[in-house]
């Protein structure tokens, strides 16, 4: 029989097995605080947030804990034919199964999915003697909310030692320009090796140090830079990656996300827009059940999403890259999203690091 170490001792200990800590179960934390309104429509600002975004998207989801019913098809322009800067994700559109019959329906078919995501250093599955002894992070579904996140990042005294987290920061000084990106990009996949190599077993990509002298490097860019980096050194079934970030806000926002290598997303600035939004909403709710809506309507437009593949669990979608590059240089794409497909040639890195510096203009 294979080698079982015992479950961690203390407060992570109850609901827990032998390789798996539950986030629920560990000690509730208090999340950020929530901004002023000035520095809340700043940071919506250079995140590219606009009135349509939190009228069309942002609040029906509240309202109705799904995404807002829309025509059939997208007949949107390709995004690298705008004149204004757009979020990267516009760039890749997902494949999708060559069958005449959805290969899963996600609302008939919902018992066999699954949005459970494992977080943390992945056990060698031929490895019998060490296979079962992982330690890892379980959560229910990948959308964190920003108590939950604190609750990751405090994880290292709550689970016996089992896990080390460190947060990296997706951000560099403005002053450096769109010409920065590059170096920044470089500095953040270098500090994750180390990190890894360190032994820390999470890490927290995070974008909440913006202001007006730091930019922060588009989430997707700067997730899948480090995923790949790391498996390029062979290193990337040693730890997690948990993306804190204000640029994810709707369900496409999450699953370019995902398939590039992350394994829960925080998104802060979501949480935050929707405190200031209760008092403009037509029902009387609380902040509690708007945040839980908006997590439902996620969750479900995710399944939805994995459907079109045949994919039902959110583990196999995780960093899976079922996506197709449009409007993006070959070269940008290997270099940071390698192993996509570029099926038209567009910007590169020095146009994306423009697109984000003027958001933060």
């Amino acid at each position: 029989m294979p080698r079982r170490d015992g479950p961690p001792r203390g407060p992570a200990a109850r609901g827990t097995s032998f390789h798996r800590v539950d986030l629920h179960d560990l000690p509730e934390v208090v999340g950020a605080m929530s901004p002023d309104p000035e520095t809340l429509l700043d940071r919506q600002q250079a995140f590219g947030y606009t009135q349509e975004d939190i009228k069309f998207l942002l609040t029906p989801m509240v309202l109705t804990g799904q995404e807002a019913i829309g025509s059939m098809g997208a007949d949107n322009p390709p995004a690298v034919l705008s004149g204004k800067p757009k979020h990267l994700s516009n760039y890749f559109k997902q494949l999708f199964a060559q069958v005449t019959n959805p290969p899963i329906d996600p609302i008939r078919e919902e018992i066999v999915m699954s949005l459970v995501s494992l977080i943390g250093p992945r056990p060698n599955l031929l490895g019998l003697e060490s296979g079962g002894s992982t330690m890892r992070l379980e959560t229910s579904q990948p959308v964190l909310t920003n108590e939950d996140l604190e609750r990751v990042r405090s994880i290292e005294t709550q689970a016996g030692g089992a896990f080390r987290t460190k947060t990296l920061q997706m951000t560099y000084p403005v002053a450096e320009g769109s010409a920065g990106m590059r170096q920044a990009l470089q500095q953040l996949c270098e500090a994750a090796e180390q990190a890894v190599l360190g032994k820390y077993n999470i890490l927290i990509l995070s974008d909440r140090r913006v202001n007006a002298d730091n930019v922060a490097i588009p989430a997707l860019l700067a997730t899948s830079a480090v995923h790949h980096h790391l498996i390029r050194k062979g290193l990337r079934t040693e730890t997690g990656l948990v993306i804190e970030t204000g640029a994810a806000l709707e369900v496409h926002h999450f699953a370019t996300l995902a398939g590039y290598g992350a394994e829960a997303i925080n998104p802060w600035l979501v949480f935050e827009t929707i405190k200031t939004l209760l008092h403009d909403l037509p029902d009387d709710i609380d902040y509690k059940t708007a945040r839980d809506r908006y997590i439902k309507a996620v969750g479900k437009g995710l399944k939805k999403v994995m459907s079109k593949m045949g994919i039902s669990t959110y583990q196999s979608y995780c960093g899976a890259q079922i996506f197709d590059a449009v409007g993006l240089s070959t070269e940008f794409v290997r270099e940071y999203f390698t192993g996509t497909a570029t099926i038209i040639e567009g910007i590169g890195l020095d146009a994306v690091a423009q697109e984000a510096v003027r958001w933060h203009q």
